[in-house]
């Protein structure tokens, strides 16, 4: 269904406290509420729960109790209720835009995109549960071989705040297709919009199968990670902290799905329409703030159109216009907070140092009417593959243009950074294009159109960009696990053991 309501940031009315949500009703935290804070005005929106071992415990052992009945639900009933909750969030998906869009400091145009990708994640798992299960038993000598998919029983899962719609559906809707129960822990820093939609998502779903408890990532996530009763650890965020839940995983033996960080290469080969490439490099940078693991933060440009490439892509940066989150036409709007701000810009201090050459950008800018929130500049750095600034996670809108010449160097230097989430190819030269995305070690690889997100495609990394995949099928192997059971029609006959 289409929506046609346009909402006004004033219009938004929030509850003056967002408790967690345990069993499915709001209950009051031990240790009070957080402030949840409009990233560009500073004003304070709401309060959201700090929650700690308390609440986790809570919504752990409400997990437990519903498991039995939710993992024995029919797949027909999931089916029903999983697109019930991508009707509701159809519905209700520009306010909860509006709320994503002054929680995070994003622009609000993004989030078409965003919705888009959330309601098909529910929608898809809707329908791959019914295939997911076929052609898994088969006759063998005197009897039968069934070998049936389970459900893990009640997972723990932790998202960060850049994309919170997208990464509760990534979470929630194979834990939920599979069977699971689920107790999911958003990011204090904007989370509005993933607790007014838990409010309409416990209505539909029986108690107790989706907890949703906020908090601090030391209080309330380093809880959930380390409670002894939970079957399935699930985050995405920073590969220091990926670190450590892997460990937590490995030291339980309890199966763990990691989609951590990026520094994804974007290759420019000298046969392409600069203008177009310069687009969709563009694109590619700054979307999100640049607080994305999968920007295409390195560009590598051939050397024949180098020159060219570069004057243009300075160009487009002055074009892209920086504006107020809530406003349709900005591009580019407020990073999350503070500290992420000026995380970005030391970073740019960082290159000064390295010999890098900032060709465009590098500072904040002031927004009247939003002085409080970060909003920085699309910032152009020239340097070699092997600095900081070129292997480290900025998150910010920023990239770095590097030369090349031979395509065989061009993929050792894509490569040779921590991590393997994505990257992206420009060429007219399909052959070209495919025998370089098959050297490339990156979970997904683009060409010619960067964020080339399809629905049911593999979505994870290489490296320290994570452990296993989600977006597809793949993720209900994740949230299940195989019993082998070989049925004999009969007895073996006496005597068979001499």
């Amino acid at each position: 269904m289409e929506t046609t309501v346009q909402i006004n940031p004033n219009s938004i009315k929030f509850d003056e406290n967002y408790g967690p949500i345990i069993n499915g009703e709001m209950v009051e935290p031990v240790y009070g509420y957080i402030d949840a804070v409009n990233a560009s005005t500073g004003e304070v929106l709401s309060k959201i729960g700090r929650c700690g071992k308390e609440e986790i415990n809570q919504a752990v052992k409400a997990a437990r109790a519903a498991f039995p009945v939710w993992s024995n639900t029919s797949i027909e009933e999931r089916s029903i209720l999983l697109n019930k909750i991508a009707d509701v969030l159809e519905e209700n998906q520009e306010r909860l835009k509006m709320i994503e869009s002054m929680d995070t400091g994003r622009a609000i145009h993004e989030f078409d995109a965003d919705y888009s990708i959330a309601i098909q994640q529910f929608r898809y798992f809707a329908s791959a549960i019914f295939t997911y299960y076929e052609g898994a038993s088969r006759p063998v000598q005197n009897g039968y071989l069934i070998t049936k998919k389970e459900p893990l029983g009640v997972c723990a899962q932790i998202i960060p705040w850049n994309v919170p719609m997208i990464m509760t559906a990534f979470k929630l809707a194979p834990a939920l297709a599979a069977g699971n129960t689920i107790v999911l822990k958003p990011a204090e820093d904007a989370c509005l919009s993933v607790l007014e939609f838990a409010k309409l998502v416990v209505g539909i779903l029986p108690k107790g199968v989706l907890n949703v408890v906020p908090g601090y990532g030391k209080e309330a996530g380093q809880a959930l990670i380390d409670h002894p009763d939970t079957d399935k650890l699930a985050f995405t965020g920073s590969t220091e902290v990926g670190r450590l839940v892997g460990k937590t995983a490995g030291e339980r033996i309890i199966p763990v799905t990691l989609e951590l960080g990026g520094k994804s290469p974007h290759i420019v080969f000298p046969d392409v329409d600069i203008d177009q490439a310069v687009e969709n490099a563009t694109f590619g940078y700054t979307s999100f703030n640049g607080q994305s693991c999968i920007l295409g933060s390195r560009l590598f440009i051939h050397d024949d159109i180098y020159d060219e490439f570069v004057k243009k892509l300075i160009e487009r940066a002055k074009q892209v216009k920086i504006g107020p989150p809530t406003d349709r036409s900005t591009r580019i709007a407020s990073i999350i907070n503070e500290k992420q701000g000026k995380r970005v810009l030391k970073y740019f201090d960082i290159a000064k140092k390295e010999g890098a050459n900032i060709l465009y950008g590098g500072n904040r800018v002031t927004v009247p009417g939003h002085e409080y929130g970060y909003f920085i500049e699309p910032t152009i750095i020239e340097a070699e593959s092997g600095m900081r600034i070129s292997q480290e996670e900025i998150f910010g809108p920023a990239v770095t243009v590097t030369r090349w010449n031979d395509v065989n160097e061009v993929i050792k230097m894509a490569n040779s950074v921590d991590y393997g989430l994505a990257a992206g190819i420009m060429t007219g030269n399909l052959e070209q294009a495919l025998g370089t995305a098959n050297k490339l070690e990156a979970g997904s690889v683009w060409i010619n159109s960067y964020f080339n997100f399809q629905t049911g495609a593999p979505f994870g990394g290489y490296k320290n960009s994570g452990v296993g995949r989600e977006y597809s099928k793949e993720a209900l192997d994740a949230y299940s696990q195989s019993k082998t059971i070989v049925a004999a029609y009969q007895l073996p006959p006496a005597g068979f053991f001499k």
